[in-house]
């Protein structure tokens, strides 16, 4: 899950990771104790604050060089809209851009070349991956405790699993285009 969520974000990796479907699968297996949930979110938590932390010193030493590797040459659409977002919102985009897909591993790496203050890029990475963990962690979860809550059939529960990680995600989608509607 260290992994995982490191990938996730990463600036260079975040593309080629599913993490959010993978933790939300995850939780659901901390009921039956396959998974201990406090290991998950310490790992989850010590994975995304390193690539994070990784993408913002990367963009703080090599600055504008970035735009010249992958997966900047094939979309640099990517670092466009991490620029525009970090210059609306500042150091809020740190926290805010954890939870917005694309965004989430372009934004250090933007407020790194934008030498954003390296102590309020760190509070900001520490305190959204505290929220982001458990927030992907705990759907999983609460949706096989309310199943057997509900005395639910075994061989629906991957079922109700999934439609409930499809409706995180749609949810995410969702509050994305609202945010960015309200901001434009």
């Amino acid at each position: 899950m260290f992994l995982l969520s490191f990938g996730e974000s990463f600036a260079f990796l975040s593309l080629l990771f599913p993490g959010t479907t993978v933790m939300i699968a995850a939780g659901a297996f901390i009921p039956s104790g396959t998974l201990k949930f406090w290991p998950l979110v310490i790992a989850c938590v010590t994975g995304a604050t390193a690539g994070d932390a990784i993408s913002f010193w990367l963009g703080r030493r090599y600055g504008h060089l970035i735009e010249r590797l992958w997966p900047f040459t094939r979309h640099p659409e990517l670092l466009a809209r991490g620029f525009n977002f970090f210059q609306r919102n500042g150091g809020k985009s740190i926290f805010i851009g954890r939870f917005f897909g694309p965004l989430r591993a372009v934004i250090p790496l933007v407020a790194g070349i934008s030498t954003m203050p390296a102590n309020r890029f760190w509070i900001a990475n520490i305190l959204s991956a505290l929220v982001w963990a458990p927030a992907l962690l705990l759907p999983g979860t609460f949706t096989v405790t309310g199943l057997r809550l509900l005395h639910a059939a075994t061989d629906r529960e991957w079922a109700l699993l999934a439609v409930s990680a499809a409706l995180v995600v749609l949810a995410i989608w969702m509050a994305i285009k609202a945010y960015f509607a309200a901001r434009s």
